[in-house]
C-alpha cells in the first residue's frame, strides 16, 4: 500500500488528526512516509495547515502541500473567488507518485469528503484514488447521520471500481451514545469496508510525543497498530434493546 488516499464523510470528522494517527503508527513501524494535502483552504500563507499539524504530531515525515486558498470553503470554490488557479486531479496524483518513489508510504489527504470539487471541471480526490490505483480510507463521525454519508461514499466508491480499504472513527466521545454505540456495528455493514480504527476524542490536542506513543492502539494491524476491533466493539456493545 505505497499510497493511501484518506477522506472523511464530512468536514470537521478527525481526518488530519486520523492522518497523523496513520503516520505514527507507520513510522513506529519503520516505515519512511510522506503526507501530501491536496489542497488547503481557510488558512493564511503564514499559518500551519494540515500537513504542517500530521507532522508536528506524527513525528519525522516529509510534509508537502499542492495549493493553498485563504477562503474555508470547497478548493474549486475557494480557488475562482481568490483568482488563483485551481489544483486538479492530475496534480495531486503525479505529486503523490513522485513521492512514492521516495517514501515507504504516502497518505493523501483530500479537503472534506470524497466529492468536494477541485476544479471547474468537476476534478474530485475519487478521480484521485483512481488515478494512483490507490485504495481509500474513509475517516467517519461517530454519531447519528454519519451512516448515509458512509454509504454513499463507499458506493460511489465502488462505482468507480476504487477500493475502501476500511473505516476510521475520527472522534470516539468519552460518554458515547446508542447512536455511536450501534454504530460500531453499523459503519462496516453500510459501508462493506471493516472498522480498522477509532481514535479518542481530543486526540489532538496531546503533546506529540505522547501522541505517537497511543496511536498504534487506536489502529488496526492493516494500519500498523495494534487496535482490537472485537475487543472494542464489546466494550461499547449497547444494551440490548426491549
Amino acid at each position: 500500500m505505497p499510497v493511501l488516499v484518506i477522506t472523511g464523510t464530512n468536514t470537521e470528522v478527525g481526518k488530519t488528526v486520523t492522518t497523523a494517527a496513520v503516520a505514527a503508527a507507520a513510522v513506529a513501524a519503520g516505515r519512511s512516509v510522506a503526507v501530501l494535502k491536496a489542497a488547503q483552504t481557510g488558512v493564511r500563507p503564514d499559518e500551519r495547515g494540515d500537513a504542517d499539524e500530521v507532522a508536528r504530531l506524527a513525528g519525522p515525515v516529509t510534509a508537502a502541500e499542492l495549493a493553498r486558498y485563504p477562503e474555508p470553503l470547497a478548493p474549486g470554490t475557494a480557488a475562482r473567488r481568490a483568482g488563483m488557479a485551481p489544483v486538479h486531479p492530475h496534480d495531486v496524483a503525479e505529486a503523490a507518485a513522485k513521492l512514492a518513489t521516495e517514501h515507504d508510504l504516502v497518505l493523501v489527504e483530500g479537503a472534506g469528503g470524497l466529492l468536494v470539487r477541485f476544479d471547474p471541471a468537476g476534478g474530485t480526490l475519487a478521480d484521485v484514488a483512481a488515478l494512483l490505483g490507490a485504495p481509500v480510507l474513509l475517516v467517519a463521525s461517530a454519531g447519528l447521520g454519519t451512516l448515509n454519508i458512509a454509504e454513499l461514499s463507499a458506493r460511489e466508491l465502488r462505482r468507480r471500481e476504487v477500493e475502501l480499504t476500511g473505516v476510521v472513527i475520527g472522534s470516539w466521545p468519552a460518554e458515547p451514545d446508542l447512536a455511536c454505540r450501534c454504530n460500531i456495528a453499523d459503519l462496516p455493514e453500510v459501508s462493506g469496508a471493516p472498522l480498522l480504527g477509532a481514535l479518542p476524542e481530543g486526540a489532538g490536542s496531546l503533546d506529540p510525543g505522547t501522541f505517537r506513543t497511543a496511536a498504534p492502539g487506536w489502529l488496526a494491524p492493516r494500519l500498523d497498530g495494534t487496535w482490537d476491533v472485537e475487543a472494542f466493539r464489546v466494550r461499547q456493545a449497547p444494551a440490548p434493546g426491549r
